[in-house]
Order: structure tokens, then C-alpha cells, then sequence
């Protein structure tokens, strides 16, 4: 079965190469509108990282991200670089993962000042949960860092707008401090790779190392020291979280069959120690209290594939109806996985491959239902199985 990749984004060469160091064997992959990516296989792991470059900016980096999941179909998407500190509670070197993302240059003038009208973007509950962990464990960093601290992951709001914020007393400033006062860090990509996750369902992940507090000092000596660590930083939790995704999906979509393995082992048998009990298990012979289980091979019928995904419309239309996702999400989801129908249904060389990719972007639409998720993942083992 083909899986996507996990694709990492960068803005600057800096957080790009950050990223690449840890990379076993980077090949170039060229999209058909001149965009490069590099994909290659983090050490020590089997985790595949497809890896680009969007340069500065909201527009130019949702522009890169929509042309990284069209062309990967990614298990998940890390915008992973630098951003400025905007309280000083945070500590230069420190991560910043966005919980949620402002954009927050959104607003409407009016005779009595500016009034904010934010775009906002959250995390998707399943990285956030796993990120969290990660952070708990605390294992994550080079041991190299060159710093007497060992930085840390701190979770909360990224504010992503389209000017470099570099004062803590000019009126952008006193806006953001009105509005946005729960943003841990400020930058000016997230709201373009989250609105593209969130339009082609896949999810995002914002990574930032703090390079500077946006108090006046960016460009100084001190801001161009911490700006190689920072990213450095960013890159390590970015791949730690990147190998535990793939992990996870992995262990996700495997055969349920290669799970249970172990209990189907030759000579494997089962005592029943227990009084006053019963049991009931289908075995290829009993002697005593010992149980001994066959090992003769079951025949597994294949997965009607269109028959399953009308399955899904249903239950799809149950949550909806019970509220556990919204008008947005069903109508965006019912698009996937009529297209997922469609490419079931033909007989050509991309069928199979357009398909599984329907069905991933479904995935990351309804990553906050784990009922639908796990209904999802045989779906989607079964259309890459017929690639």
C-alpha cells in the first residue's frame, strides 16, 4: 500500500536546511509548475518527509502548500521555521506550537477605529494530543543545542499577518496587543498553509522556534545567534513529531490479522485456570483445560470498496445529524467522497490512486471524530491496495 508522505514546509533557506540535515538521501521531485521538493527518509526511521521551500509570506506559502498535498496527498502537513516572541514569558530558543492560528490583518475600518474580523484556524485535535505528549516527554532536542537550557515546547495562539512586526510600541503593535493578547508568537505564513490544509482537508501543524522578541532588536547580533538555534530546534520537534505520525498510521491501517499475529502461532495454546467460567472460542482442538488454537489459513474476502463508501455516507449522515460535525465539514466531506465513488468506479491506471487520495483529504476533514476515523482507515488501506 502507498502512503504520502509527511510534508515540511519552510519560508527561509535557513529553517529549510535545518530540516534537510535530517534527512537520509534527499531526491528532488520536480512538480509540473517548476516547484521543488526534496523527498527523503528521516534517520533511524521509516518516516518519508517531502520537503519545500514556499519563501515569505501568507500567499506565497498557500500557493506551495496547495501544490505539496495535490501532489503528495501527505499524511500531514509541519510549517516548521522561526517566528518573534510576543511576550516575554516565551524564551528565545523555545517552540511554539500554534494551537490555533489568527489572521489576524483581517478587520473593518470604521468612524470609530479599525475592528478586528480575524480568520482562525485550529489545530487538528488528534497532532495536538500527540504533540502534547511529546512535550511531556521531553526527549525531543539535539543534545547539541549549545544552550545551557534546553528549550521547550510551549502551546498556544500564532498570530500570522503580512508585515514583519519588529516593535513593541507602533500602533500594529497596540493592535495586536488589544486583540490578539493570547498570541504566544507572530509570523506571516501559518494563515496561508492552515487555509490550505483546511481546503484540501489535510492537516496542519505551525512549528516555530523563537529567534526574537518583535521588540526593535530583530536584525541584531543577538537575533542573528538565535535565529540558527531556533530553527534547529524547530527542525528536531517537527521530525520527532513527523516519525510518531507515521507510527501512528501505520498502526492505524494495518491488517487487523497482523495485529493478533502472536496469538496464532504454531504449538500457541490457551489455559483455562479459571473457576466457574466459560468460554467461548473457536479452536482447532481441545485437550483438558488446554485450548489449541488451528493454524490453518482463513480466507479473507476483498473489501467491496464502493459498497463500504456508501456505507460511510450513511454514517457520515448520522454524525451530521447528531451534530458532531457541521453543515461545512459534511458538504466539504460529501465533495471527497463522492470523488473517492467516482475514481472506485473506473478502470484506469490512476483510479485506484485518485481514490485513496479522495479519501485522505476526507480524512483530514473529519480528524475530530474518531468513529468516522476509524471507519475511514480500512477505506482507505483497501483503495491503496488496489493501486
Amino acid at each position: 500500500m502507498s502512503k504520502g508522505p509527511v510534508v515540511i514546509l519552510t519560508a527561509l533557506n535557513l529553517e529549510y536546511q535545518a530540516v534537510r540535515q535530517k534527512l537520509v538521501s534527499p531526491q528532488m521531485h520536480r512538480h509540473e509548475r517548476g516547484t521543488r521538493f526534496e523527498v527523503g527518509t528521516v534517520k533511524g526511521a521509516s518516516c518519508r518527509v517531502a520537503l519545500g521551500l514556499t519563501s515569505k509570506g501568507n500567499n506565497s506559502a498557500a500557493v506551495i502548500a496547495e501544490r505539496a498535498i495535490q501532489e503528495f496527498s501527505p499524511s500531514a502537513v509541519l510549517f516548521v521555521g522561526v517566528a518573534g516572541a510576543l511576550w516575554d514569558a516565551t524564551r528565545l530558543g523555545d517552540v511554539v506550537m500554534a494551537s490555533h492560528v489568527y489572521a489576524y490583518h483581517g478587520g473593518t475600518s470604521e468612524d470609530d477605529g479599525l475592528k478586528a474580523r480575524p480568520r482562525v484556524w485550529e489545530a487538528p485535535h488528534g497532532i495536538s494530543q500527540l504533540a502534547s505528549h511529546l512535550a511531556r516527554l521531553d526527549d525531543w532536542a539535539d543534545s547539541n543545542s549549545g544552550h545551557e537550557d534546553a528549550p521547550k515546547v510551549r502551546f498556544g495562539a500564532v498570530a500570522a499577518g503580512e508585515i514583519v512586526q519588529n516593535s513593541r510600541i507602533s500602533t500594529e503593535a497596540k493592535w495586536i496587543r488589544q486583540h490578539y493578547n493570547d498570541a504566544l508568537a507572530i509570523e506571516m505564513e501559518a494563515a496561508g498553509v492552515a487555509q490550505a490544509g483546511h481546503l484540501n482537508g489535510a492537516p496542519v501543524a505551525i512549528i516555530r522556534g523563537i529567534s526574537d522578541r518583535a521588540d526593535g532588536t530583530k536584525n541584531s547580533t543577538d537575533d542573528r545567534n538565535w535565529q540558527p538555534q531556533a530553527a534547529a530546534n524547530a527542525a528536531a520537534f517537527a521530525i520527532r513529531l513527523a516519525v510518531e505520525l507515521v507510527a501512528e498510521e501505520e498502526e492505524t491501517t494495518r491488517p487487523r490479522d497482523s495485529r493478533a499475529h502472536s496469538a496464532h502461532l504454531p504449538g500457541r495454546h490457551v489455559n483455562n485456570t479459571a473457576h466457574n467460567s466459560t468460554v467461548g472460542i473457536m479452536a482447532g482442538a481441545v485437550t483438558g483445560s488446554s485450548v489449541h488454537m488451528s493454524t490453518a489459513p482463513q480466507e479473507s474476502r476483498p473489501m467491496d470498496l464502493i459498497a463500504a463508501l456508501n456505507g460511510f455516507r450513511a454514517t457520515l449522515g448520522q454524525h451530521h445529524t447528531e451534530g458532531a460535525i457541521d453543515e461545512d465539514t459534511h458538504r466539504e466531506a460529501l465533495v471527497d467522497l463522492d470523488s473517492a465513488l467516482r475514481s472506485a468506479g473506473e478502470n484506469t491506471p490512476d483510479s485506484s490512486k485518485r481514490a485513496a487520495m479522495a479519501l485522505k483529504r476526507l480524512r483530514g476533514l473529519v480528524a475530530e471524530c474518531p468513529a468516522l476515523m476509524a471507519e475511514l482507515a480500512p477505506l482507505i488501506a483497501a483503495a491503496g491496495d488496489r493501486a
